[in-house]
């Protein structure tokens, strides 16, 4: 896997840091509030499970499985749930945990979904943003990164299903994925 990778862009030990610090941010920001923490599969469970041990108030935690990609690795602009919430959203504070905003086709769609349910109130936590790829006017309360326009994996993002294993955020290698 190593190999593949053109540059280490965000190592280790940066998202460590940033991570405590959105868990300090959101733990302050939620203390005594009913929060629920949404992760959505399957790029935000790095990030998710590194944030929830930061966030030192009681909180529930969901999955959603969304996409606009299918097998591509550009939106589709058609957005599927694959996987609902398990958890009542209304009245309750939703803190979506995306890895990343990229065109932000998915995550306007999924705010608007979710906000016809009546949270409390409704946030997103990003580690990365790409708002050079922005089609939709869509922002982050939490974020890590603004990150340039490259292919990016590692800490759960992927490429076809591989590298999310790697414990930073790389960038890869163009004759990988355009073969």
């Amino acid at each position: 896997m190593e190999a593949d990778i053109k540059e280490v862009l965000i190592s280790e030990e940066e998202l460590k840091a940033k991570v405590k610090e959105l868990g300090a941010q959101i733990t302050k920001d939620y203390k005594g509030k009913d929060l629920l923490v949404l992760g959505i599969l399957k790029g935000s469970v790095m990030f998710m499970s590194d944030l929830l041990r930061e966030i030192k108030t009681p909180c529930y935690m969901d999955f959603m499985a969304v996409s606009s990609y299918g097998n591509s690795s550009e939106s589709s602009g058609i957005v599927k749930i694959i996987k609902d919430l398990d958890f009542e959203v209304k009245g309750k504070h939703v803190l979506i945990v995306e890895d990343i905003i990229d065109s932000g086709v998915t995550l306007k769609y999924l705010m608007k979904y979710l906000a016809a349910r009546n949270p409390e109130s409704l946030e997103i936590a990003s580690l990365l943003n790409k708002p050079e790829r922005r089609k939709e006017d869509v922002h982050a309360k939490y974020l890590g990164y603004d990150v340039p326009d490259e292919f990016l994996v590692g800490y759960g993002l992927d490429y076809s299903e591989r590298y999310r294993n790697l414990p930073y955020i790389g960038i890869l290698k163009e004759s990988v994925y355009k073969k």
